[in-house]
Formats: structure tokens, sequence, C-alpha cells
């Protein structure tokens, strides 16, 4: 008998039945102790304890894209109640793919717990807002294969130990075979097949028919680019060897389709704009024009723009616009040109398609230069309107500040210099915020780009964060009073909370406020996954923010090497295929060479993982995270001299002093390795952070002064 309305289970009061299946029921509720909609599984006698058993497993899942489990009681479940509508297809190529990703990061997110839905289809995928901002909640996994009230009537056991919906069974599901994550990949690519072309992959009017589809049948041709459609192909191969392997590498190859087919048209990249002046000096305020117009755009709803680090990869380089649309995944190309004489500036600039390499829009614009925000403002707004018809975006927001020209000009100087960070280009950069907020105290960019630069100093060893942490602390606060909708102060704020004063709720305060606009910095990415999430123990969701910093800013060598070293914490297999990647991107910086050495030892490749690591330390023989994984190696491997001189250049003050824990731990010298993590809290190494519930670290944690470290740090309890 069904639940009636008003029916109480402890503080849910029944609303509604929304949804019912083989298995049980599904109702809306309200829980009267937390004053919130909750949605509520009735399961069927004899079934409780499997579905108790997995939702303990699945509770400690945390990520965005599944909907959680609130409580359990004798024959439900509590969840998440979700406003959306079930996946249906067929919706355009740019909106299946960006809606594919977001369910192949929730499986990824199950799988790495050792999790298989074993029911993914359509009707378990929500999709809640508009296309183009609308984001997925993925239900159900291995709790109960509940069917929406709809025409799923396939829906059912087809053996004692089958669960699931036949129609986008595996054939080793189907069969009644073990299964593995290589069966959701084979039911993944029949829900991309349907979103893509709008019907089922294997249809039949009955059981039999369908289940004689999936296990001989190809599907019908598909009506998709090519790349997508070998996904799809390579997901519903009968034989599982044939599949993807892992979650990761299918996420892989999404985002190449994205870039092959320029799928993702409402997209666009910012070529740095050519310098034409006499004076080469001035080619900063080309590059600077080119980052305020990415700035701009980045505001504009609906528009993904790449990040500056990927755009301006292609600068020097003799390229046809449709290649570097193809490389990073964009609809769009802008590029221009800036001639500076005097008082003027003539600037010009044109938008291609990246299908046909065809002129959307053109125009010159020739102003004097305390004229250039206009300008900009002005360009902008050109773009955004010859994208409208084409693509549906909204308009750019208005400028709030137009700051004094020679503060511009200082400000677009230091950026410049800051990029390059080495240690005189900082001392050049911070020259030039000075001087900008000299002449403009008022304005919060400058403010904001010296806070951020004494805050990377301190990440990367290049002096204590306790001494930059005042200057990062009073930078971004003014930054924020005169400009509080400006994301780079807000999570830099939120870092240096964290990272100095070790107050991780007030930290994640800043870090939540940041996460929830419209515009994420893929540095806030970073720092947010790095000493947030990873320094919790949350890789799942550090491994999902360094994948959305990679997407953002594809071509950046480090958001990869990063993105390799936080999965490698979940799937060490596909960290090591991304490691590579950052390689391919970059094979001269010391970090992608690292990243490999870490992936490759921890899979057992000892020989590669050395060979990296010697390449990352002729890169940066200052880097001493890799000297000590490189000198405990060796030491490992018996090469006593070659560990001796590498341990000789680790000074007593050589920092990140995180190579010294490392190599400790490695040798399983705990009590020493104790005395160099105090030694990481006292001086505020954000290093402490990062590994504080890390893998790495899990000899120490049970270490009898573990204690006392995880209380210097303020650790919450896990």
């Amino acid at each position: 008998m069904s639940w009636a309305t008003g029916e109480r289970l402890g503080p849910y009061e029944i609303d509604a039945l929304i949804g019912h299946g083989s298995m049980g029921e599904v109702y809306s509720a309200h829980d009267s102790r937390l004053n919130r909609r909750v949605a509520v599984k009735r399961i069927l006698t004899g079934a409780s304890q499997r579905f108790l058993a997995e939702a303990r497993t699945i509770a400690a899942l945390n990520h965005p894209n599944i909907c959680q489990i609130f409580d359990v009681g004798p024959d439900y479940l509590v969840l998440e109640y979700v406003e959306g509508r079930p996946l249906r297809g067929p919706v355009a190529t740019d909106e299946a793919v960006r809606l594919s990703l977001q369910i192949a990061d929730a499986l990824a997110a199950a799988h790495a717990r050792g999790i298989i839905h074993r029911d993914l289809k359509p009707a378990n995928v929500l999709v809640r807002g508009d296309t183009g901002t609308s984001t997925i909640k993925l239900l159900d996994f291995g709790v109960a294969s509940f069917v929406e009230a709809d025409t799923d009537q396939n829906a059912t056991r087809t053996a004692a130990d089958v669960r699931g919906t036949p129609a986008y069974m595996s054939p080793e599901q189907a069969q009644g075979k073990p299964i593995d994550a290589r069966s959701d990949i084979f039911s993944f690519g029949a829900v991309l097949y349907e979103l893509l072309g709008g019907s089922r992959a294997f249809p039949g009017d009955s059981l039999a028919e369908v289940l004689s589809s999936v296990l001989r049948d190809d599907p019908a041709p598909l009506d998709a680019p090519p790349s997508l459609r070998d996904i799809v192909s390579r997901c519903l191969a009968k034989d599982p060897d044939r599949r993807f392997q892992t979650v990761e590498a299918l996420r892989a190859a999404l985002r190449q389709a994205t870039h092959s087919t320029g799928a993702a048209q409402a997209s666009i990249a910012v070529l740095p704009f050519a310098n034409l002046s006499a004076d080469p000096q001035n080619e900063y305020f080309g590059d600077g024009l080119a980052e305020e117009v990415i700035n701009a755009l980045a505001q504009v709803d609906g528009l993904k723009v790449i990040a500056r680090t990927s755009a301006f990869s292609f600068k020097g380089k003799s390229q046809d616009v449709r290649q570097i649309a193809q490389a990073l995944g964009v609809g769009h190309v802008l590029e221009g040109s800036v001639r500076r004489s005097g008082d003027r500036v003539r600037v010009t600039a044109q938008l291609v398609a990246a299908t046909d390499g065809a002129h959307v829009w053109s125009d010159r614009f020739d102003r004097a230069i305390t004229d250039v925000f206009a300008m900009q403002d002005e360009m902008a707004d050109a773009i955004t309107t010859a994208l409208k018809g084409r693509l549906g975006v909204a308009s750019t927001s208005v400028r709030q500040y137009v700051p004094r020209i020679e503060a511009y000009e200082s400000y677009l100087s230091g950026r410049a210099h800051l990029g390059q960070f080495t240690p005189e280009a900082w001392s050049r950069a911070k020259a030039d915020f000075d001087r900008a907020i000299r002449a403009d105290p008022s304005y919060a960019k400058p403010h904001a780009e010296l806070g951020l630069g004494y805050f990377i100093r301190g990440m990367h060893g290049m002096q204590p964060m306790r001494e930059v942490a005042p200057f990062v602390r009073a930078a971004v606060t003014r930054a924020l009073e005169l400009d509080p909708a400006d994301p780079q102060p807000r999570f830099v704020l939120g870092a240096i909370t964290l990272a100095h004063d070790y107050q991780w709720d007030d930290a994640a305060a800043h870090f939540a406020a940041l996460m929830s606009g419209t515009h994420v910095p893929a540095h806030a990415r970073w720092i947010y996954a790095s000493l947030y999430l990873a320094g919790l123990g949350r890789f799942e969701e550090s491994t999902a923010e360094m994948a959305r910093a990679a997407d953002q800013d594809p071509l950046n060598p480090t958001w990869h090497a990063i993105w390799a070293l936080h999965l490698l914490r979940l799937r060490p297999e596909a960290a090591m295929e991304i490691a590579r990647r950052s390689v391919d991107i970059d094979s001269t910086y010391f970090l992608t060479h690292h990243s490999v050495g870490e992936t490759a030892w921890v899979t057992g490749r000892r020989n590669e993982a050395i060979a990296a690591w010697e390449r990352a330390h002729a890169l940066a023989p200052w880097f001493t995270v890799t000297n000590g994984w490189l000198a405990a190696a060796y030491r490992l491997a018996g090469r006593d001299d070659r560990a001796d001189a590498l341990l000789a250049t680790m000074g007593p003050t050589s920092r990140p002093l995180w190579g010294r824990v490392q190599y400790h731990l490695l040798m399983s010298e705990l009590d020493v390795a104790a005395d160099w993590y105090e030694r990481m809290i006292e001086e505020r190494d954000p290093f402490a952070l990062l590994y504080a519930s890390d893998d790495y670290t899990t000899s120490l944690r049970a270490h009898p002064r573990w204690r006392r470290l995880s209380e210097l740090i303020r650790l919450p309890r896990q």
C-alpha cells in the first residue's frame, strides 16, 4: 500500500508520490527539522539490507553532479530533492558534449570509490537550468532502479542478479556476467547516442527484442561529428576490452572532440594583438588590451572564453586561425593589431569563424589613448552583438571604474612582468603595481595583482609565507574594498586565510562566494583544489576543479600537471595519461616532468620516474620537491652517492620544505619527517595543507605526533 499525503516518517511528512518502479516508490516530502524539501524512496520488502549497505558507500560521495543521500530508514532512503527535468535528446552538439562531460565527472567520482552505477539512463539524469548553462544531477547510484512514470517499461530485472534498464545495459550486464566500470561506459555511450540523435541506440517493442539488439546489433548510423561518432562507437563496443578502459580516458576524448570539431560553438579565444608600433616596448600594451577584452567577454552569459595563457601561447607563431581554433576547442577567434603613436592608438580587430575562416565582424578604432577604455567596451559589445544572432549569448556588463591612463599603463606593464615570474621580473612587476597605485589609489586591479604576486612567492617557496602574508592581506583587502565583484582578490584572501591563519571555515566562506560566481578564474580553481579540497582529502572534487581549470585554459601545462597529481589519488593510470599530455604541451617546463615522475612512481614505473625527475631537476635544480623524491629513489636503488649529492643541494632554508618531508617518509624515518613537517607549519609552508590528508602522509598520520601536528594546522576532523 502506498503512503498517503500527510503521513509521517519521523521528521519527514509525505507530500506526494512522484515516481515508481519495480523496486519501490519515490515521494516528495518535507523535512521538519531542517525545513527543506527532500525525496523519499520507499524500498520493497526484502531489499532493505542490500540498499542500506550500498547507501553507506554512496553517502561518502560528495560531488556537485551527484544527488546526495541524507538519511536511511528501515525501508526507505531520504535524498536531496532535485528540481529538474529528465535528460532528453536530441540537443545541439555543444550542449550534448557539455552535459555528457558532467555525467562523466559524476561517474569518475563514483568509480573512484569503487561504485558502479549499473542503471545509467536518461531518466536517471535530471537537468536543471537553461541550455548553455544547465547542470545535471545523476540519480540512483546502485541504490535502486527506479523509473519515472514514463515510457521506460523495460526497467526490470532480467535475471536473479541483473539490475538495470535493458536498453542501456552492457552485453555482459544483460547476460548476468561480472561487470566493472566499463559497463557504465557502455551505458554512457547509449545515453550520448540518444542525446545526440534523439532515439535509442537499441530499440525494440519487447524485452526480448531489446536484449537481442544489445547483444548482437550495431546501432543505426548517428548524424554527428566524426569524432563524436567514434566516441559513441567505442563506448558501445560489445567487447569491454575495446571500450574506453576508464572514464578519465573517455573524458579526455570528449574534450579533444570539442577541440577538433568546434562543437563548443559558444566559445571564443582572443589572441594577443600584434604590435605595429615603432617602439617594441609598446608590445605589453597590445597584450594588455587583448587581456582586457578577454576579461570583458568572460562576463558574457553563455560564452566560454579561453584563458590568457592558452590563447597567448600562439604569440609570434604563424598559424592559420582555423588551426588555432581547433587546438583551443573554440568556435571563434578574435585577432587584431595595435599601432600606437604619441597620444593616439589605432586598433584593428576581426572576429573569425573556426568552421570556414569567414570574418564574422571586423572594425577599426582610432582614438586618443585616454579613450582606450571606451574602445575596449565598444569592442566587447560589438563582438557580443556579432555572436548574439549565432549563439544567443547575452550582453556584456558595464565597466564599473575607469582608471587614470598612467595607472592603467603601469598596471599592464606589471601584468606582463608578473607573467614571467622570475625574481627579477617580480621586482619590476612590483614596481609597476606600486607606480599604478600611486597614480590612482582607487584603481583596484593593481592592488589585486600585487596581492596575487606576493601569494605566489609564498606558495612556491621564494619567500616564507609568514613574511608575505601581511602584504597579501593588505593588498587584497584594499582591492575588495574598491571592487567587491572582482573574483581574484576574493580567492587570494581565501587562500591566505587558510595557508597562513589555518582558518578553514572562514576560507570556506571566501571560496564559496567565489565558486558560486559565473566566472571562476583557473588560478582560483587551483588554489581551491590544492589547499582546501586536497587538504581535506576530497580528491574527487579537487580533481574535478583541476579538470575544469584545464578546460578553461587547455594549453596551460601547469593545470594539466597539477590535475594529474590530484587524479593520481583516484585513478593512477588515467593520471599517467594526463601527466604525459602536460609534457606534450610544454617539454621545457619542470613541473610537467615532475608530474610524470610522481605518476610513474606510484604506478610502479620506477626507472621512468627517475628519468622524469632528472629532467625536472635539470630544468629547476632549486625545486626541492623533485630533489626529495629523486634522492629517495636513488637511495632505495642503492645509489647513495647520487642521493647524498641531491640532499646536499637542499640546505636548511630550501623551500618548499615538503621535499625534505617526502624524502624521510619514503625512508620510513617518521620522527625526522615529523620534525620537518612541524617546521613547515611554523613557516606556514602551504605544502603542509596540501598533503595533510594525502596518501603520502598515511604513515605520518599514524605517528603519535600527528595529533599535535593536525591541531597546529587546525585540520577539521574527517
